[in-house]
């Protein structure tokens, strides 16, 4: 469990260390051998306990082995010199996962990258829980998208009733992500602050296929919204004529005009009138 301390100033301790070495030379001149070979000991084991922890990053301190605690205060500080060192960064970081190919829920390959910015929290585990707290944040965002891109399809098209998709929800999507990718680094003392798809598209062996179903879906829906209107235009034409009396028609008549008007009005090019210089009956 991670214990933070804050250890001696390293300002009073370099005094006191720099303090030794006249004590020697005066040691030296006097003839005081011991002494003068003492202070320069004391000196040379001294000068390895000062360290410098800059912001935003942390020492992790040992000791034979036995961990002593974290300084995540800034500052020059000085400890046992036989205590081993490691120091961690807790800067916020983020990395870009190269796009992978994964199976949405229906089966269809696709190709998801991300975004992850994370930090160390807990610096015990990050040191002492795993081998490599980056490798692992890497190894564990990558099995995250495998799982989360297994729980939705990528569109509504064969599954439509999916209420989100990687396609439509984004929030939703997002949110699950950053929620399985702070699952599994919580074990490594790791902090997800923000998980985000950046990237999402068909596999190259179907896109093609998909763009095209895309295509044809749209203009089918297109389709449909003309026809409906053409539909309501002629219904409207022929009520008027009736209404003001313009014209009278029978049935005959009256299905020709209509066939006409709806071949007009959906037709995606433009109509080539045909003048009739003779009766309405030739």
């Amino acid at each position: 469990m991670e214990k933070i301390i804050k250890p001696l100033s390293g300002y009073i301790l370099i005094l006191i260390i720099l303090g030794l070495i006249p004590v020697a030379i005066f040691s030296f001149i006097g003839e005081q051998l011991i002494m003068g070979f003492g202070a320069v000991f004391l000196f040379f084991l001294g000068v390895p306990g000062f360290f410098i922890v800059e912001p935003n990053k942390a020492m992790v301190l040992l000791l034979f082995g036995d961990y002593k605690g974290t300084v995540k205060a800034s500052g020059f500080f000085w400890v046992n010199p036989f205590m081993t060192k490691k120091k961690i960064s807790l800067r916020v970081r983020n990395f870009e996962n190269k796009p992978v190919k994964v199976n949405d829920k229906i089966g269809n390959p696709v190709m998801i990258g991300t975004i992850v910015v994370w930090q160390v929290d807990d610096t015990f585990k990050a040191t002492f829980d795993v081998d490599d707290y980056e490798n692992f944040v890497h190894l564990q965002s990558d099995a995250a998208i495998r799982k989360m891109a297994g729980l939705y399809p990528y569109d509504d098209f064969e599954a439509e009733n999916e209420e989100i998709t990687l396609r439509s929800g984004v929030e939703e999507v997002n949110h699950s992500l950053e929620r399985e990718i702070s699952d599994r680094l919580n074990h490594a003392g790791i902090k997800v602050i923000e998980a985000r798809i950046s990237h999402l598209a068909y596999a190259s062996e179907i896109a093609s296929a998909m763009l095209q179903r895309q295509q044809a879906t749209a203009i089918v829906a297109a389709r449909q919204k003309i026809v409906e209107g053409a539909v309501g235009m002629v219904e409207m034409a022929l009520a008027d004529l009736k209404m003001k009396d313009i014209i009278e028609f029978d049935n005959e008549k009256k299905a020709v005009m209509v066939s006409n008007l709806m071949v007009v009005l959906c037709s995606d090019r433009s109509a080539s009138p045909v003048l009739n210089v003779g009766t309405l009956h030739q």
